[in-house]
């Protein structure tokens, strides 16, 4: 599978973004899908994942209550839909594709367990 993932921009703080992660071939279905992302000088952090039939999702502290992952499978597309932005939220945010659909509530995989990722999109969040 092929990720492309889109809907960067520059905002103001409390404003919101929604990132779009568009896949090909025909197994995103059976797939996790999650979002990464990276500040300039700091590690990459697991954002969220959503497992494949979108019945079990994590967010990670900072964004929980905020940020909203969802997936339309007929359309081969996950959403992020980001909102009370932040400018701690700027960063280059990925869509990454498990194909053991792990996503558990609790957590999700380091970034070395990703074989499969996107190119990013900026988010830039103003104060």
């Amino acid at each position: 599978v092929q990720l492309q993932a889109s809907g960067g921009g520059l905002v103001q703080a409390g404003e919101s973004l929604r990132l779009s992660c568009v896949a090909s071939g025909n197994v995103f279905s059976l797939q996790a899908i999650g979002w990464y992302r990276q500040a300039p000088g700091k590690e990459r952090e697991g954002v969220s994942c959503i497992n494949r039939s979108g019945g079990s999702t994590y967010y990670r502290d900072s964004v929980q209550g905020r940020f909203t992952i969802s997936r339309d499978n007929a359309k081969n597309t996950v959403y992020l839909q980001m909102n009370s932005l932040k400018p701690e939220d700027t960063a280059v945010y990925y869509c990454v594709a498990d194909a053991h659909n792990l996503c558990l509530r609790g957590t999700m995989p380091v970034a070395v367990y990703y074989d499969t990722w996107g190119q990013g999109t900026q988010v830039t969040v103003s104060s």
